[in-house]
């Protein structure tokens, strides 16, 4: 049963009720959906903050928004409470130009038109008094219009206006290489993230919006519409998603191992034979939150919900209500593998997330090593091994995956060396081999640190964190005892993966490791001659090993370490030269 409407609930509906007359003004008539297009300073997700917005810290956001998808439009008004670190006399926020802002306002006080302006998408707004150090500051923005309609999502993202089989509005958002301005005022950085957010969602007669959080009610309108009432604790901000569309529901509880039980929801379109494979979906839920919890730890927003809800796109780690558009599509491995991505980054990327692009391998890298970690945890080290090997030839090698300098998402995922997916692959294969150098029980509470700040972590007694590589790095040092720098810094911070040089003299086998720079790397070798495998030190990225002449011998026999291998050089050339033929 859902929770009453509350006082605060019913006052934001009537806040956006009086936002709605922009959605009619002329000025937004003579615009087509979307346009005009997106601004680079809107496109550039976590690139340099304005002054004065580093004065600030995000409290709290209310944001209530309508949705109108006849003409793939929007009206909303959100409100921003702030504090001050430093004096501030101007307020900075981001917002997509596409919104036209109608209204401001100051606690609560009106703003003259003409006190803001946002030509470029950095909206700036004269304050009418300075606001001290440790001060807090209300703004009201009444803003609306056509936002960018996506152009690839959710890797080119915005807004998705499309329609069910039977012509009903199927409307997502997914912003997480241009950021939340194309859906509210924000100050689009890592960092900005709300201590919580109220979101009030309207939609037409007949539709439903699922999104972050908890439901605290649905508010049934004079004329047919509803208003989804939610509220979310420390939203990351691409996370923060609107999802419509004529849903219906799945839901149930997990009772999880740390004695807590955590509600569990899909939102899926309805259809001939669709219901079969929803539940078919979410009969995945409980065993996929059970391998995180018992491999990972607890998960980390239990006290508001597991949720799913099918959109337009392929998919997306929206906290708490995750994108999903993979089409009940089933791997070899015996299980979705787009839900079981994007639900890790509950723990890698909504729970750990990364106060810089820069270190996005710390949420996709890790997430992706989750998938054949869940194929061991479900069947075996055969599975988790073949799935490491498939996932191989994806490294291009040709970028750094961490430059050690800030980066913007699309610093990361522009780059034309292909390091938007080396944070995928390459981190992937970078967790395997640090897991088979250390051992399990140093690399998963290595994990448990980065993510929870403790090896115990249960229920309660964490908070979701920022973290860097250095810290990652850092983190290895403590539970080791070991300063495995020299790993780090061949495997982030150069692009060429390193390469073994073996020789053979008679009956002396002669391996040494070559790295970008001749950095040091004594990574421990296994070789095996003649089916005996012996373990080599490699000491100075050296060593030496007496073979029986004429005996086989296959150097790192279980494919434990990320190297260069001139048989995936090869594949890839060949498969650059048959993409240049078509």
């Amino acid at each position: 049963m859902e929770e009453p409407i509350t006082k605060r609930f019913l006052i934001a509906a009537s806040v956006l009720a009086s936002a709605l007359a922009l959605s009619t003004t002329p000025a937004l008539a003579q615009l087509g959906p979307g346009e005009p297009p997106i601004t680079a300073q809107t496109s550039n997700s976590g690139g340099p903050l304005h002054p004065e917005q580093r004065k600030l810290q995000l409290d709290s956001a209310g944001l209530a928004i309508e949705i109108f998808p006849e003409r793939q439009a929007i009206a909303g008004t959100a409100t921003l409470r702030l504090t001050a670190k430093a004096p501030v006399r101007t307020l900075v926020l981001d917002l997509d130009r596409n919104l036209s802002v109608s209204a401001v306002a100051i606690d609560g006080q009106p703003l003259k038109a003409g006190s803001w302006n946002n030509p470029e998408g950095r909206m700036t707004i004269r304050l009418p008094k300075t606001i001290g150090t440790g001060k807090t500051v209300t703004a009201r923005v009444t803003y609306g219009g056509t936002p960018h309609i996506a152009v690839r999502p959710p890797w080119d993202g915005g807004w998705t206006w499309s329609k069910t089989p039977d012509g009903r509005p199927f409307i997502a958002t997914s912003v997480q290489m241009e950021g939340c301005d194309l859906i509210w005022p924000c100050i689009d950085s890592p960092t900005y993230e709300p201590k919580f957010a109220d979101l009030h969602i309207t939609v037409p007669q007949g539709l439903k919006a699922p999104s972050n959080g908890v439901l605290k009610g649905v508010q049934a309108l004079a004329d047919g519409r509803t208003t989804w009432n939610w509220h979310v604790a420390n939203p990351t901000l691409y996370g923060v998603a609107i999802n419509v569309a004529p849903y219906e529901e799945i839901s149930g509880t997990y009772k999880s191992r740390f004695g807590n039980e955590i509600p569990m929801h899909f939102w899926y379109l309805p259809g001939p034979g669709l219901e079969q494979k929803a539940r078919q979906l979410f009969s995945e839920f409980a065993p996929t939150l059970d391998f995180f919890e018992s491999v990972i730890g607890p998960y980390p927003f239990g006290d508001e919900k597991l949720g799913v809800v099918e959109t337009p796109h392929k998919g997306m780690e929206h906290q708490t209500i995750n994108a999903y558009g993979n089409h009940y599509a089933k791997t070899q491995w015996g299980f979705d593998d787009l839900f079981q991505h994007e639900f890790a980054h509950e723990w890698f990327a909504n729970q750990l997330t990364v106060p810089d692009w820069d270190d996005f391998w710390l949420h996709e890298g890790t997430g992706s090593y989750m998938q054949p970690l869940y194929g061991r945890w479900r069947e075996g080290e055969g599975v988790y091994t073949a799935m490491m090997l498939q996932s191989r030839p994806g490294i291009r090698a040709k970028t750094a995956i961490v430059t050690g300098r800030p980066q913007s998402a699309e610093d990361v995922y522009d780059d034309k060396n292909g390091r938007g997916g080396d944070i995928y692959s390459k981190g992937s294969w970078t967790l395997h081999t640090l897991r088979n150098l250390i051992g399990d029980k140093a690399f998963f509470d290595a994990l448990r640190l980065a993510i929870y700040g403790r090896t115990d972590p249960k229920p309660g007694n964490f908070k979701p964190l920022y973290r860097t590589t250095p810290e990652f790095i850092g983190f290895v040092r403590q539970v080791t005892g070991t300063d495995y720098q020299w790993f780090f810094d061949v495997y982030l911070y150069e692009a060429a993966l390193p390469e073994l040089v073996q020789k053979r003299d008679g009956t002396t086998l002669s391996l040494a490791w070559k790295t970008p720079g001749n950095k040091p790397f004594p990574m421990p070798l296994d070789v095996s001659v003649d089916g005996v495998v012996t373990r080599l030190a490699m000491t100075g990225g050296k060593d030496t090993l007496t073979v029986p002449v004429g005996a086989h011998v296959t150097v790192d026999p279980w494919s434990k370490i990320l190297m260069q291998s001139d048989n995936i050089d090869a594949l890839q050339a060949y498969r650059a030269e048959m993409m240049r033929k078509k």
